[in-house]
């Protein structure tokens, strides 16, 4: 069974009571970072669950209780010595720490045990080194006899069990240290001065370690791997001896030669090495930038003003084009307020009703006298008063998607919006309007556009042409707003013709940097928030399209000159995590659903940052891909039940994807006349027919505003 990395990711976030930043990755040892907090696991894939869960508790006990401190400055012991001691208190510590550790340890190490991890079971026990008992002794002497052979190692023994703090734990590993070194001088005098007599005397160091390395290891002829490792260091003495690395210390001191082995460190090493699936698939971790908003969002002014400059070459009495589509604007804005009186009358109700419904009711102690005649059978006679609980401030932040395939659907998108602004408008809810588009900064390469952040290793990558147009603002006045959406209106109207005429360069139709724009929300909305005194936030982003999913920086070093430069990777998989929150979620990269699925990850990851928020989805669909995003964005049980309604009305709500609630309109249905009009000839089925559509299409719209309504009331 495959091992759910999140889920002992998260079992080591709360065994350490802290966000660590649990990272599980294709090396060979754990690592934990005391600085930036970030604890690298092994990816232990081989493992049983209870020898992983043992393995993840180890190491969060380093998190907690192994400082960070050059000790090799203050001591100059073996580094095996000190970790055969620090693992012994560690262990200790967690599981007078967690009552459930014990199991986890005891469990584990029963299976290490089954498995010969420690590589003891052809070894003679009594002639191993004291500091290879005590490890065997503190991790699985529940399941082995470990011999202690004096009163010295008693003492030993017990200064290792009662060591509490790190200087305990180099007090103690230092006596362990000396007492194995003069444990191996003794035993080697002891084997040369028999080899020197039988020789006459002239005995040679790699014979006596010949005879010593057979004394050693007549019980286990067929484990060899060390006594080749012990021929080689007796027959050249610049090799280390055993399997104890050679290791340097400040000053120049070497630990190698002639030093105690720990054979049961480099063995229980060893087999765990062997537990990580090397076939495995590389974890990245990738993180959202925090992008500068003065270089993503063009500001409300700059682009009215752009727009504005930009036409005044059609300011004529001759110039007809503008003077029918702002009559056009003026007719529909007379015809929207009967939408949007419905929308206030909707909003009052629901806020109504919400304030009742939370509206407490007290007694004042005053008597009620016209109760007073009651006081036979009534006792509740004192007046009363019902409180009723403010209503939360509201905000609105509308996400248009300004791409290309918009092209055909824009005007009646517009249409929607201002049925939105003109409501915010009536009932005094702040709102933003953006636009997405990778056109302006195209169109004004001119000036070179800085990057939107600084770019380091692990980072989304978020190009430079991405920007936000900040269309409208409820800061302006009335009169002020009135004229930018003429003004956009103007330019919607120029999206039904190719090639756009009329339209000002760098405010055309682009791409689709819609994960762009949810990155650059991270710092929208709490701005939005703070500048409008606003405790409840509503996004409302529509697009017609998925998104492509975001590469993320590398660092690549140059072979030339060795320089390290930022590239930019697309992968796989990844993991997307977020160090405010301490959750990391998963986005898989190598499927038919990739475009889909990162566009989730990225809404569900500010749910979790903003949980105050309700993130709205409106997605403009054309008959024939309906059928498909409804399947890519429900379960196979609801899936015909919404094509059902969509089928019947030509819409549907979701509530199973990264959005709080995930709107479908027919693109058709949404372009078709909402006007009852028909000619002065027209027949009674002609009459009929237009009515009905007519219908049929307020039908939609309404149904959609009330939804609305409900999230935002």
């Amino acid at each position: 069974m495959p091992v759910n990395h999140e889920v002992k990711s998260n079992l080591a976030k709360l065994l350490a009571t802290e966000d660590l930043v649990v990272e599980h990755r294709k090396v060979e040892t754990a690592q934990f970072n005391v600085h930036t907090r970030v604890l690298t696991l092994p990816m232990w894939e081989k493992a049983s669950s209870q020898v992983y869960d043992m393995l993840v508790g180890h190491e969060v006990g380093h998190a907690l209780y192994t400082p960070d401190r050059d000790w090799l400055l203050e001591k100059k012991i073996n580094p095996s010595f000190v970790t055969i001691v620090e693992d012994a208190r560690i262990e200790k510590l967690m599981k007078r720490r967690y009552a459930g550790m014990s199991k986890t340890f005891y469990k584990g190490y029963e299976e290490l045990v089954k498995e010969d991890f420690f590589c003891i079971k052809d070894e003679n026990l009594d002639e191993m080194n004291l500091a290879d008992r005590a490890n065997l002794l503190f991790k699985i002497g529940n399941y082995t006899q470990i011999p202690i052979k004096s009163d010295k190692e008693s003492e030993i023994i017990s200064m290792i069990a009662d060591a509490e703090t790190f200087d305990d734990v180099l007090e103690a590993a230092e006596v362990l240290y000396n007492y194995c070194k003069e444990s191996m001088d003794t035993s080697i005098d002891n084997v040369q001065a028999p080899q020197q007599s039988t020789q006459g005397g002239g005995g040679s160091t790699q014979d006596g370690g010949e005879q010593q390395e057979n004394a050693n290891d007549n019980a286990n002829e067929e484990s060899n791997a060390n006594d080749n490792a012990n021929e080689e260091s007796n027959a050249n003495e610049d090799a280390p001896v055993g399997n104890q690395p050679s290791q340097k210390q400040e000053g120049g001191e070497e630990y190698g030669d002639d030093e105690p082995e720990t054979k049961t460190v480099d063995s229980l090493s060893n087999s765990i090495k062997d537990l990580i699936n090397s076939d495995a698939q590389e974890n990245v971790y990738v993180e959202v930038p925090k992008v500068t908003l003065d270089t993503v969002i063009k500001s409300n002014s700059t682009i009215h003003d752009y727009i504005d400059e930009y036409w005044k070459m059609y300011a004529t009495d001759d110039y007809q084009y503008f003077k029918w589509i702002d009559n056009d604007y003026s007719k529909f804005k007379k015809s929207a307020q009967k939408e949007v009186n419905y929308l206030v009358k909707e909003f009052e109700c629901r806020k109504a009703a919400d304030s009742y419904a939370r509206a407490s009711t007290s007694r004042t102690g005053v008597l009620d006298c016209t109760k007073l005649h009651t006081y036979k059978y009534n006792e509740d006679l004192f007046k009363k008063v019902t409180t009723f609980a403010d209503g939360k401030n509201h905000g609105l932040i509308f996400i248009i998607d300004w791409s290309g395939s918009m092209s055909q659907v824009m005007m009646d998108t517009i249409k929607q919006l201002y049925n939105i602004i003109w409501f915010c408008r009536k009932v005094n809810i702040p709102f933003d309007v953006y636009a997405f588009t990778s056109d302006w900064n195209t169109f004004h390469s001119h000036e070179l556009t800085p990057e939107h952040y600084v770019k380091k290793e692990g980072l989304m990558c978020v190009h430079r042409d991405f920007s936000l147009l900040h269309l409208f603002t409820s800061s302006l006045k009335s009169s002020a707003i009135d004229i930018q959406m003429r003004n956009i209106y103007r330019i919607a109207n120029t999206f039904k013709n190719y090639p756009m005429y009329n339209c000002p360069p760098g405010m055309q139709l682009s791409g689709t940097p819609l994960n762009e724009a949810l990155v650059s929300l991270h710092q929208i909305i709490p701005q939005f928030k703070v500048k409008n005194s606003v405790q409840k936030v509503q996004c409302v982003i529509l697009t017609d399209g998925e998104a492509a999913p975001l590469p993320f920086h590398v660092e690549v070093r140059r072979y030339e000159d060795g320089d390290v430069l930022i590239g930019n990777r697309r992968v796989k998989t990844a993991f997307l995590r977020n160090r405010k929150t301490g959750i990391t979620r998963k986005i898989e990269m190598d499927s038919y659903y990739a475009y889909n699925q990162f566009t989730d990850v990225l809404l569900r990851d500010l749910r979790d940052t903003f949980t105050d928020v309700n993130f709205i989805g409106i997605r403009v669909l054309a008959p024939r891909d309906a059928a498909n995003f409804i399947r890519l964005n429900t379960s196979n049980d609801s899936y015909f039940d919404v094509m059902d309604v969509w089928k019947k009305e030509r819409s549907f709500s979701l509530d199973e994807t990264g959005y709080h609630r995930y709107f479908g309109m027919s693109s058709a249905a949404l372009s078709s006349e909402t006007d009852f009009v028909v000619s002065n000839d027209a027949t009674k089925s002609a009459i009929r027919n237009a009515f009905k559509k007519s219908l049929k299409s307020k039908k939609m719209n309404k149904k959609f505003l009330n939804e609305f309504i409900k999230l935002v009331a």
